[in-house]
């Protein structure tokens, strides 16, 4: 067991666990962020994502030993009012349908659309195809995140 000096969601957090630990369990577990969601465990999903320096990353896969300094923003840190432009979009095009890869998907979204705030259609393709939703509502998530890059 090591301490860990993390900075989630713009607050300093101290955590105590083993070098190994998948950063979506010290956020689930120890920090109670559980808008990060557990899916696959294997890093083929998406639900786990969160932004680390700015870059949608899964957190399932991710060693707590390897964040080092890493600003990680998790859903619940994207906006404290739920008013990102990409969370706007996903309520307009009423995306959610069991709603368990929302949160993944939308922090790939955002993540995605700081690079690249003028996409194709077969950018948002490409950006979001990491993602799985189960309830297959990739045409929405296609339209919301075209509405989003249009109302940044």
């Amino acid at each position: 067991m090591a301490n860990y000096n993390l900075k989630i969601n713009g607050k300093a957090h101290t955590v105590d666990v083993a070098d190994d630990t998948p950063l979506l369990w010290v956020l689930r577990d120890h920090l109670g962020l559980v808008g990060t969601k557990f899916s696959c465990g294997i890093a083929q999903c998406g639900a786990c994502t969160v932004h680390v320096n700015g870059t949608a990353t899964f957190s399932c896969v991710l060693p707590v030993s390897s964040v080092g300094k890493a600003e990680i923003v998790t859903i619940e840190g994207l906006s404290e009012e739920g008013d990102h432009p990409v969370q706007k979009a996903w309520a307009e095009v009423d995306v959610a349908q069991c709603g368990y890869c929302q949160a993944g998907q939308i922090m790939t979204a955002a993540a995605f659309l700081n690079e690249n705030p003028s996409p194709s259609m077969e950018e948002i393709d490409n950006a979001m195809n990491r993602n799985i939703c189960r309830c297959g509502t990739y045409h929405k998530v296609r339209e919301a995140v075209a509405l989003a890059a249009n109302t940044k």
